[in-house]
């Protein structure tokens, strides 16, 4: 993933005219080729940015997300893996900052696996992005990554075929030595062309190795771009993985997002057992022995594994998906196991807390049917007064029958006391309410007398009543006065007794009431052979997508005919015949939703309700939505696709590496010997020739003193050249075949004196001032001997090639970049174009000045 700023471009002032701006908007948006699409912020309750609203989408972006022109869900309810790529982040940061940008990422979600390019900008309280699918370019970059692989890989092969051509060269060379070693003995003319001829061939021999290191170079750049491109995607994956090595499973690798589920243990390197104890025994471990030995795969979901998150914390108990997949080495042996893990504690908890809430809710509906009935019963049925008078005048809003019998056929309901009653008022039974409904007190009457008028104002015979007059609060304030009257005359005491189960039962039928409409479940209860709806709270209405009037009263497939079909109606009429309840888990079904039908998933139970003598007069409903589990579920179904193609697909990018790593090993080690064999394969011929020479000129005599004078110094000199040169050959062969020296602490100070002590003649001689400065770093961690031999060509090179029109002057430093030290050797010598010879520094036996001795293979 990569985001750029752009900056904006100006619309000339001259095309305004021909171009009107809205216009020409909405022509830009309606026929543009490239996807387009307006965002509207959703803040929350703090003012900061938690969500996009999508209010519109051109043609080429509905087709490039198969989305509507106007969505109806917001960007995160459609994009929940926003937070994870990063571009939710993007968007909230172009809008906040005014800054066009733009934003390059992969995108693996929703069946998708491509590359999107998005350009973003504010304009007023909106943001415009532009989007299009870079698949293609990306799929190109990596065939193009595929073909210089395999250019790389037959480079090396050509390398190789060449040097097998050059170890044929060097022997006919060899041969040809031999040759003019005889014909040395005849003529020195002779041997003076062989020596010439001798020089040519290693010239184009050092060139040929050096062409051939470069390549060899450039293929193992390749190789190792393409390692670090497969280790970022190994790290950037969101899925938990981790590679375990050998039978004691020893975590090899841990991605960031598997080291997230132990943020506080250290696992890489150590055994499974080791920096997890507490899974000894744990079915995890034994499955993972069984996949080590077997090599079949195993998969598991939703298991407990008590661990612990933070070294030396108490455990968790933790859930996770995983799954567990043989490693097989290239002699197809079981050498490891991989891992990819999905922890699910939050959803495990959640179904688990769902369950025990059904078992409640259907616990509780049917408690609260019962009282219910029991309530209606009590209230209507018992022989005592019950009346609820509201307000400080003390309104009748209720009365039951047994009341109503008292007053002989007056209209009560909706009226004062007082005033239908006027006699309440003369026998002082207003003042006791006014009392109660202001002190909040309750007030009872213990067989006082009552005697009421008739209609014609005539008084009726007197009777004798127990009464409770008890505060009714709503919201903890009093709002009225309900009234237990008994008529006593015969029976006080049962009479008071009914009196307060009437008032309990009451109140128990509001709590009742609350709690039905309350409960966190959708509840409704269907009556008859029909199914007639006589209950249903908010949340059932809420799930059926249907009001409370449109459902109330009705038959269930009358008042929801979408439902038939779909075989529900088999069900209910299942369990009305058998009395047998239903249970269903994730049921799906067809209801609407916003206008539209959509497909729900469902958890209910269907529980017969029978009446005193066991018969069945309806069901009771419970359900609750699952639809998001559901979905959940088979989201991570497909992401465990997506990882195994994906580890598929690493797995054979791994061995593809491991086989161009190997042969590049032999290519370089082919190289190494040929340096080593060449070194010591030429010297011996070089010690025979200047044997020769030795022996010519001991039996040789020249007619001409001055030409013996010049030649014989000259071939001298060439002899010691042509040695010094296989020495130095042979030195950088053993370099290269030592093995790595331990770094050491080493002062700079130090080490520069002992090499100067060393140089001492040489210093004297070019007339040569050394100066250090070593203050920002005295000491540095390295090979000491490697650092002397470093050292010591570089000062040697600087007094070597010092300026003779001037006396030398060398200094040595160092300075801190980017947390390392950099060395730096100076000095006033001769130079060289640096423009003209900078990439030939360091090739072998490559000078630039030849008037002192040297060969080229120092630096």
């Amino acid at each position: 993933m990569s985001a750029s700023v752009v900056a904006p471009v100006p619309f000339p002032d001259d095309l305004r005219g021909q171009f009107i701006p809205d216009e020409l908007l909405v022509g830009l948006f309606e026929t543009s080729l490239t996807g387009f699409v307006l965002y509207l912020p959703i803040r929350g309750g703090d003012g900061t940015i938690v969500d996009f609203g999508l209010g519109l989408l051109n043609a080429a972006a509905q087709q490039l997300l198969s989305l509507p022109a106007r969505p109806t869900q917001t960007y995160r309810q459609l994009y929940p893996d926003t937070s994870q790529n990063g571009v939710f982040e993007f968007y909230r940061c172009v809008f906040e900052s005014g800054v066009p940008a733009q934003y390059k990422f992969n995108y693996q979600h929703h069946g998708l696996d491509t590359y999107f390019q998005l350009s973003a900008r504010r304009v007023g309280e909106g943001l415009v992005v532009s989007l299009a699918d870079m698949a293609s370019e990306e799929r190109t970059a990596m065939a193009t990554a595929r073909q210089k692989l395999a250019h790389s890989e037959a480079r090396a092969s050509s390398i190789n075929a060449e040097l097998a051509t050059a170890n044929e060269e060097l022997a006919v060379a060899n041969e040809e030595l031999q040759a003019a070693n005889e014909e040395i003995r005849a003529t020195n003319d002779t041997l003076f062309l062989a020596q010439v001829v001798l020089q040519d061939f290693n010239q184009e021999l050092e060139a040929r190795v050096a062409d051939r290191t470069a390549r060899l170079q450039a293929a193992q750049s390749e190789a190792e771009r393409e390692r670090m491109r497969l280790d970022r995607f190994f790290r950037q994956v969101p899925a938990a993985i981790c590679i375990l090595d050998g039978p004691n499973l020893v975590f090899e690798l841990v991605n960031p997002a598997y080291q997230a589920l132990f943020p506080g243990r250290r696992l890489e390197g150590r055994p499974l057992l080791q920096a997890l104890p507490e899974l000894t025994n744990h079915a995890v471990w034994q499955s993972l022995q069984r996949v080590y030995q077997t090599g079949e795969s195993s998969a598991e979901s939703s298991i407990l594994v008590p661990v612990a998150r933070y070294e030396g914390q108490p455990l968790e108990h933790l859930y996770f998906d995983y799954v567990q997949q043989a490693r097989y080495n290239e002699h197809g042996q079981v050498d490891g196991v991989l891992v990819f893990a999905f922890e699910v504690t939050e959803q495990v908890l959640a179904k688990q807390r769902n369950d025990a809430l059904q078992v409640q809710a259907l616990a509780a509906a049917q408690q609260l049917v019962r009282q219910r009935e029991t309530l209606y019963q009590v209230f209507e049925q018992t022989p005592a007064s019950v009346a609820i008078l509201r307000g400080p005048d003390h309104r009748v809003e209720y009365l039951n029958p047994g009341y109503q019998a008292l007053l002989q056929g007056r209209e009560l309901l909706g009226k004062p006391l007082a005033e239908v009653l006027p006699e309440t008022e003369e026998l002082g039974f207003v003042a006791l309410l006014d009392q109660v409904y202001r002190t909040g007190e309750p007030f009872v009457g213990v067989e006082m007398p009552f005697q009421p008028r008739d209609a014609t104002g005539a008084r009726l015979p007197e009777a004798y009543y127990t009464f409770t007059y008890q505060a009714h609060r709503e919201n903890g304030v009093t709002v009225g006065v309900s009234s237990f009257a008994f008529n006593v005359t015969e029976q006080v005491l049962a009479r008071q007794q009914t009196a307060a189960l009437q008032k309990e039962v009451q109140h128990r039928d509001v709590q009742l009431q609350d709690l039905f409409e309350q409960a966190p479940v959708a509840i409704a209860v269907l009556r008859g052979p029909e199914l007639v709806v006589e209950l249903a709270n908010s949340v059932v209405c809420a799930l059926w997508g249907h009001t409370r009037d449109e459902v109330l009263g009705k038959p269930l497939l009358d008042a929801m005919p979408e439902l038939r079909g779909q075989g529900f109606e088999t069900l209910l009429e299942r369990v009305m015949a058998t009395g047998v309840p239903y249970v269903a888990q994730e049921k799906p079904a067809q209801l609407p939703r916003n206008g539209e039908f959509k497909t729900v998933f469902l958890n209910f139970v269907y529980q017969p309700l029978r009446d005193a003598q066991g018969r069945i007069t309806g069901i009771a409903a419970v359900a609750t939505d699952v639809s998001e589990q559901v979905a959940a579920r088979q989201r991570l179904a497909l992401a465990n696709a997506e990882l195994q193609a994906a580890n598929e697909a690493v797995s054979v990018r791994n061995n593809e590496l491991a086989s161009t790593n190997q042969q590049l090993l032999r290519t370089n080690q082919d190289l190494d010997n040929f340096v080593y064999a060449a070194s010591h394969d030429l010297k011996q011929p070089v010690n025979n020739l200047a044997g020769l020479f030795q022996e010519v000129r001991l039996v040789t005599a020249f007619t001409d003193p001055e030409e013996e004078a010049t030649l014989l110094p000259m071939v001298d000199e060439a002899l010691r050249q042509l040695s010094g040169t296989i020495d130095d050959l042979a030195t950088v062969g053993q370099v290269q075949r030592l093995p790595e020296l331990p770094a050491e602490t080493v002062a700079l100070e130090e080490i520069t004196q002992e090499l100067l002590q060393t140089l001492q003649p040489q210093v004297q001689a070019a007339r040569a001032r050394v100066t250090t400065d070593f203050s920002s770093r005295p000491t540095i961690t390295y090979a000491r001997a490697s650092l002397r031999t470093i050292l010591l060509n570089l000062l040697s090179n600087s007094l070597k090639y010092a300026d003779p029109s001037r006396p030398c002057r060398v200094h040595l430093s160092v300075w801190v970049q980017e947390g390392r030290p950099v060395l730096l050797v100076e000095d006033n010598g001769l130079g060289f174009d640096v423009q003209r010879h900078r990439g030939e520094l360091f090739h072998l036996f490559r000078r630039f000045h030849d008037h002192t001795e040297g060969t080229g293979v120092g630096l």
